[in-house]
C-alpha cells in the first residue's frame, strides 16, 4: 500500500475523543503515516499514544478496558452529599484531582518506552495548555521552559495532566514562576495555574502551517468532533453546573465554527452523537458507538482525498 506522511491535530472534547481513534483507524486504511501530531484536552491523548507507536486497533483495547468512570478520584471525605464537593472546589480548585488521568497515561506510555518528550523525536507531539495566571497558552513542551523546566525533561504524561485539566472538573496543575519570569511580568504571584487548553486554541490547526518534510510542504489534517445534543439541553442547578455548561458552550463554539479551506488543511468532522465532554459514565455501546462513527467520519473523508495533494477532491463550501 502507498503511504502518505502527515501532519495531524486533534481538537479536545472529553470522552468524546473515543471518536478520534475510529477516524485514526480511518487514516491507517488509507495508508496514512503521521509525520508530527499535536492535540488538545483528550485529542492530546490520541495525539500523545500515536507519537508512542500505538496504533488505531491498540487504542481501541485500551478504551475497551478502561472504566473512564475510575478516572474520577478523590478523597472520600469529600464524597460527602452537597457539602463535599463544595468544600473540595474551595479548597483545591476542582472537583476531581486529575492524578489518575497522569498515572493512567503514565502506564500506557511506559508500555511503548515513553516517559519523558527526551524519549520521543524532536518535534514529534506537541500539546496545549492554558496558563490562566498570566493569560497565556502554552505549547508544550517548549513552553514549559518558561517555568525554568527544560523541555525534554517535562514527562508527556504531565503535559496530559495540564491539557486535560478541565476547568473546575479536575485540580488546576500548579506551576512555580521562576524569578525572572516574575520580574519580566512585574507580577508578585509566585505561581500560575494551568488548565485545559480548549480555553484557548482547541482545534490548534496553526502548529503546522509551515512544516516541511525533505523540502515539500507536509499536508495536515484536523480530527475534530462536531454535534450537541438537541434534546438533552443541559440542567443548571448551581455555580458548578453553570460553568460546567458555560465550558461546554464554549468548545461547541468550535464545533460550530467554519473551517476556511486551504490548500493543505482539511478537516474530519465526526459526529459526537450527543455526548457531553464530561459524561465519564458511557455505556460500552455508546463508546463503540462513538468510536464507528470517528470510523464511518474517517472513511468518509479519505474517499474524497488526493493523496497526490494531501487534499479534497472537492471544494469545501461553506454549511447552509
Amino acid at each position: 500500500m502507498q503511504t502518505t506522511p502527515v501532519n495531524a491535530v486533534f481538537e479536545g472534547g472529553g470522552v468524546k475523543g473515543i471518536s478520534l481513534t475510529g477516524a485514526v483507524k480511518a487514516a491507517e486504511q488509507c495508508g496514512v503515516v503521521f509525520n508530527r501530531v499535536a492535540g488538545t484536552s483528550s485529542g492530546s491523548i490520541v495525539a500523545a499514544l500515536i507519537a508512542a507507536g500505538y496504533t488505531a486497533t491498540e487504542m481501541k483495547e485500551i478504551i475497551e478496558r478502561t472504566p473512564f468512570r475510575s478516572l474520577l478520584k478523590r478523597n472520600a471525605v469529600f464524597n460527602a452529599k452537597f457539602i463535599g464537593p463544595a468544600l473540595r472546589l474551595l479548597i483545591r480548585k476542582g472537583l476531581y484531582s486529575g492524578d489518575a488521568v497522569e498515572e493512567w497515561m503514565e502506564r500506557l506510555l511506559a508500555a511503548k518506552g515513553i516517559r519523558f518528550f527526551a524519549d520521543l523525536p524532536t518535534g514529534k507531539l506537541r500539546i496545549i495548555a492554558s496558563d490562566i495566571t498570566n493569560g497565556r497558552l502554552l505549547v508544550l513542551p517548549q513552553d514549559i521552559a518558561l517555568y525554568g523546566v527544560a523541555p525534554e525533561q517535562l514527562t508527556v504524561a504531565r503535559a496530559i495532566r495540564m491539557s486535560t485539566s478541565i476547568p473546575y472538573f479536575f485540580d488546576p496543575v500548579i506551576m512555580r514562576q521562576p524569578n525572572k519570569e516574575r520580574k519580566k511580568m512585574k507580577v508578585n504571584t509566585k505561581f500560575s495555574y494551568v488548565v485545559d487548553g480548549g480555553l484557548l486554541s482547541n482545534f490548534p490547526l496553526w502548529l503546522f502551517e509551515n512544516d516541511e518534510l525533505e523540502g515539500a510542504r507536509i499536508p495536515v489534517i484536523g480530527f475534530q468532533m462536531v454535534g450537541r445534543s438537541e434534546t438533552n439541553p443541559r440542567r443548571i442547578s448551581g455555580p458548578i453546573t453553570m460553568f460546567q455548561a458555560m465550558f461546554e458552550t464554549m468548545l461547541s463554539a468550535h464545533d460550530e465554527r467554519y473551517i476556511e479551506e486551504h490548500n493543505l488543511i482539511r478537516t474530519i468532522k465526526i459526529p459526537t452523537l450527543g455526548v457531553s465532554s464530561t459524561q465519564f459514565q458511557l455505556t460500552p455501546q455508546l463508546s463503540k458507538s462513538l468510536y464507528e462513527s470517528g470510523l464511518a467520519a474517517g472513511e468518509k473523508f479519505f474517499r474524497s482525498w488526493d493523496r497526490k495533494l494531501g487534499t479534497l477532491k472537492v471544494n469545501v463550501t461553506r454549511p447552509k
